[in-house]
């Protein structure tokens, strides 16, 4: 049991950088595909769209982080804990990167109709990094 136990602390410190580098993948993809379509549509200034669908990666740094200040020797007193951490920690990042890369998508839509409401549609996704 007292293996399991530093097993899950393992996990839990290293699994928040993989979660976060998850939601930070499907968030960008999500991104980069609103702005792709959206270069189809307009004729010029699309670099602000390329741009901004790189935003969902900041999740990855904001793992690492975690990561790292969990980092300490795992034992079975705390290795429950490192775990539970880690898991919601990540989960959390996962899914701030998934749903920050569905606002930046909006925005791309938004913009690509209407240029002068890019800032202003870029706000929710400013507001999902929080």
């Amino acid at each position: 049991m007292n293996e399991l136990a530093v097993i899950l602390g393992w996990v839990g410190i290293y699994g928040v950088m993989a979660l976060g580098a998850i939601g930070s993948i499907i968030g960008c993809a999500v991104a980069g595909q609103a702005a792709i379509g959206a270069m189809m549509d307009v004729e010029g200034g699309y670099g602000k769209f390329v741009g901004v669908s790189a935003m969902p990666s900041t999740q990855i740094i904001f793992g690492i982080v975690v990561m790292f200040s969990l980092t300490q020797p795992v034992t079975p007193a705390n290795g429950g804990a490192l775990f539970a951490i880690g898991t919601l920690a990540g989960l959390a990042l996962m899914l701030s990167g998934i749903w920050q890369g569905r606002a930046v998508a909006s925005c791309i839509a938004a913009a690509k109709d209407k240029p002068e409401i890019f800032g202003l549609s870029l706000a929710p996704a400013a507001i999902v990094e929080g």
